[in-house]
């Protein structure tokens, strides 16, 4: 970590270009990466790559031991769910980071995808060959990848536009009492955590947010729920859920724990429907799951190439699959598309 004082000289610069001067050996395009996965503060506040400075702020700056602008090609076996000449869709699993970013340099999706692929867009720059949004690295399932730059810009703008439906799964670790509604509620950086988001109305870091939700099903302290996000910000999902009482499952950053055990599976099942003999027979310190229970579903879109609209959707991992079925719920009933009318 480097901390630094602005000089008068220095007043009215952009953060990315004071930071190029005084830091020896990085480029501009490392320490714009850098500051962009929140490596920066000014006066104590995470800032973007165009804030511009004023003389006299105190800047704290991190840059990681190992910084690269290159996305370096990696053997990793990846799970496609289509190919054309100008995208692919896959099924990412949890655990897998989509591009570099500080602490993950490799086994990311963008690796595996330069290793398979031999041309991808460049519209992200180097370090995001082809990636058109994000998927958390603990949420499994669909995302969708350009390999030309004329499909990456016409699928950015179907997402700018929200033209494109997300449908994600959950389970939560408190039932959720309306079947379906919408929640509204507008989120910004967490005020003092750097890693996490909150609800924040009226801030000048908060932006609209919209999650349209309906409950698939309800198993005492569980809930299974199918949700739809009309925006796309930042952990959108999991701070939503959180903001209503029933964060998801196994969150550690806004449900406060990363796994689940067979004892506490056991005391949050309805005592009127009972356990599973599978759960009722298995070791108290039995973890079943050990990462944020939500799963990208499906995902419609319209191919850039074929004008024509496209659904792509990725079963539910075995871990989320086990758990529903351990608090006795039903895996086919979450697969059947939602019937339910979006307002």
């Amino acid at each position: 970590m480097r901390e630094l004082v602005v000089p008068e000289s220095a007043g009215g610069q952009r953060i990315d270009l004071f930071l190029t001067s005084v830091c020896d050996g990085y480029s501009r395009s490392q320490i714009r990466a850098a500051v962009q996965d929140d490596g920066c503060e000014a006066d104590g506040r995470i800032i973007r790559p165009s804030y511009k400075v004023k003389a006299g702020q105190r800047i704290r700056f991190q840059v990681p031991d190992e910084f690269s602008d290159e996305t370096i090609p990696e053997k990793i076996a990846l799970d496609i769910l289509y190919e054309d000449d100008g995208l692919v869709v896959v099924n990412k699993p949890a655990g897998m980071v989509v591009h570099p970013a500080r602490g993950n340099w490799t086994g990311t999706l963008t690796s595996a995808l330069a290793y398979r692929f031999q041309s991808l867009s460049d519209v992200g720059g180097p370090t995001r060959p082809g990636i058109v949004h994000r998927l958390d690295r603990d949420t499994s399932g669909v995302i969708v990848v350009a390999k030309t730059n004329a499909v990456h810009l016409h699928l950015a703008d179907q997402w700018q536009s929200r033209d494109v439906k997300k449908e994600y799964v959950a389970i939560t670790t408190a039932p959720i009492d309306r079947d379906r509604d919408w929640i509204d509620a507008a989120i910004g950086r967490h005020p003092y955590q750097r890693d996490k988001q909150a609800i924040r109305e009226g801030h000048e870091s908060s932006k609209t947010a919209s999650t349209f939700y309906e409950v698939i099903s309800r198993h005492g302290r569980y809930c299974v729920v199918r949700l739809f996000p009309k925006t796309g910000r930042t952990h959108q999902i999991r701070v939503h859920l959180a903001h209503i009482g029933s964060p998801i499952l196994c969150d550690k950053l806004y449900a406060g724990h990363s796994e689940i055990r067979a004892e506490s599976l056991r005391r949050g099942i309805d005592q009127a429907g009972g356990p599973t003999a599978e759960l009722t027979d298995a070791p108290d310190a039995k973890v079943f799951l050990s990462r944020q229970a939500l799963h990208a579903h499906r995902l419609t879109f319209t191919n850039p190439q074929s004008g024509q609209a496209m659904t792509f959707h990725a079963p539910l991992p075995d871990d989320m699959k086990q758990v529903i079925h351990l608090i006795g719920g039903d895996v086919e009933r979450v697969h059947k598309p939602s019937v339910t009318e979006i307002p």
